[in-house]
């Protein structure tokens, strides 16, 4: 029996988190005991290499906006686990978790008795929790993000209204493949028959995948750059003013909330997945609302404003396309300014190709350092010896805490400098803590 919140995360994280073969039978199966608690809701289900949290966050404030009630399943954490599963916003209670992690670790146990590779892996049990506790809110729609590709990704058992397909990237190859086509392959997974899919700009091998997948489905494809488009109108701008063209919405315009130039392509696909939701239930696109819900939307630790003189950012840039995402913001928006960046990087992520694409830029003034890690599986990479083999403008220099990093990088500010910590959310995460920012 689980009596409190701690030992209810310690159930959850003590699970295995992958097994030897992908399959969707196990979550099924769990599904199944547990009463399948995901079926009768209305889904849009969210996939993409990098925008994926950025995405949800932008569609649950508009659709909130509009005056939908709203569930969402989002990961990893920042700070707290009970972020990754909300209703209207508010983050799951301790009671609630407590209570229903209680009912899935009763399924798991007679699972772990009866399946041959054993029961239901950290992310399942995520996934089970978050469809019991949404089964009982019944929110008007759920957004789902995947947690890694999405072909055999435990969210994979509903049948959404719309899918989002964000971004196709580096990352997580050893269970996704070596090439973008095989990482699109399986993103395009979550494209279901006759329901319409969103994407964002793709490499073209990939927007290939999508296309075929979308083709074979006979679901209608809707492309940024074809079907919809969307400029930035406010020059050098952090937070971008936008101009979106797409579906029933001609020249809408809209400051919006989040910071860094990749959230223009992201507020672009939020705002067309979100039309395509509320035309499926004849509901009125409000613009007022979309407005509303671009200019409040918060998501914490990407490219998160946490002082505002000198400007100090959390961005969890966790992957090679997060980082070069980064370097573009810091070439539009702060090309004039010295900006002092604290990094550090999960040891099975690209780390020497993200150093070096931060290296290349002439305004930056490096520290590495590093930190927990979420597991004595998944270690802090050790960067001194990469950055001995880096050309950069300035010496890139060490920390051996991070804390003490900070508070060097902290001292040597002017007003006009700009701090940026990244790397990692799990890093982030931990350097969050000294902000009271929630």
């Amino acid at each position: 029996m689980i009596t409190t919140y701690q030992a209810a995360l310690e159930f959850i994280h003590g699970r295995p988190r992958f097994k030897k073969r992908p399959t969707l039978a196990r979550m099924r199966r769990l599904l199944a005991e547990l009463g399948n608690p995901q079926e009768g809701l209305r889904y849009i289900h969210v996939t993409g290499t990098n925008g994926k949290g950025s995405v949800v966050a932008m569609m649950r404030s508009m659709l909130l906006a509009n005056g939908l009630d709203v569930g969402s399943f989002t990961s990893p954490f920042i700070t707290r686990f009970n972020e990754r599963i909300e209703y209207n916003g508010h983050q799951i209670s301790d009671d609630d978790l407590v209570r229903l992690t209680n009912r899935v670790a009763a399924v798991v146990a007679k699972l772990d008795r009866e399946l041959p590779e054993g029961g239901p892996t950290e992310f399942e049990i995520d996934t089970a929790i978050m469809f019991c506790y949404l089964a009982e809110k019944r929110p008007d729609v759920v957004l789902l993000e995947v947690g890694i590709g999405g072909r055999y990704d435990s969210t994979n058992v509903i049948i959404p209204e719309v899918s989002v397909i964000t971004t196709v990237g580096w990352d997580h190859m050893k269970y996704l493949g070596n090439t973008l086509a095989a990482i699109a392959q399986q993103k395009a997974g979550i494209i279901k028959k006759g329901r319409p899919v969103v994407i964002g700009q793709l490499p073209a091998s990939a927007q290939e995948v999508v296309q075929q997948t979308a083709t074979n489905q006979q679901a209608r494809l809707l492309e940024l750059g074809r079907d919809f488009t969307v400029t930035k109108t406010s020059g050098h701008q952090f937070k971008a003013t936008i101009k979106y063209q797409g579906l029933d919405l001609a020249n809408f315009r809209c400051q919006l909330n989040l910071g860094g130039d990749y959230q223009v392509e992201n507020a672009a696909v939020a705002l067309t997945a979100v039309q395509l939701f509320l035309k499926g239930y004849h509901l009125p696109v409000d613009r007022a609302a979309l407005v509303k819900g671009l200019c409040n939307v918060q998501w914490p630790g990407r490219l998160e404003e946490v002082n505002a003189s000198p400007l100090v950012l959390l961005d969890g840039a966790h992957n090679l396309p997060g980082i070069q995402a980064l370097v573009k913001t810091i070439q539009d928006d702060f090309a004039d300014r010295d900006v002092y960046l604290l990094v550090a990087i999960l040891a099975d992520k690209q780390y020497e190709l993200m150093l070096g694409e931060l290296a290349s830029l002439g305004n930056v003034h490096i520290m590495v350092t590093h930190f927990a890690g979420p597991s004595s599986q998944r270690p802090s990479a050790d960067l001194t010896q990469v950055i001995k083999e880096l050309k950069s403008r300035y010496p890139i220099q060490v920390a051996a805490q991070w804390q003490r990093g900070f508070q060097t990088l902290a001292g040597q500010l002017s007003s006009d400098d700009v701090l940026i910590v990244t790397g990692s959310l799990y890093f982030i995460s931990e350097v969050r803590q000294l902000f009271s920012a929630d």
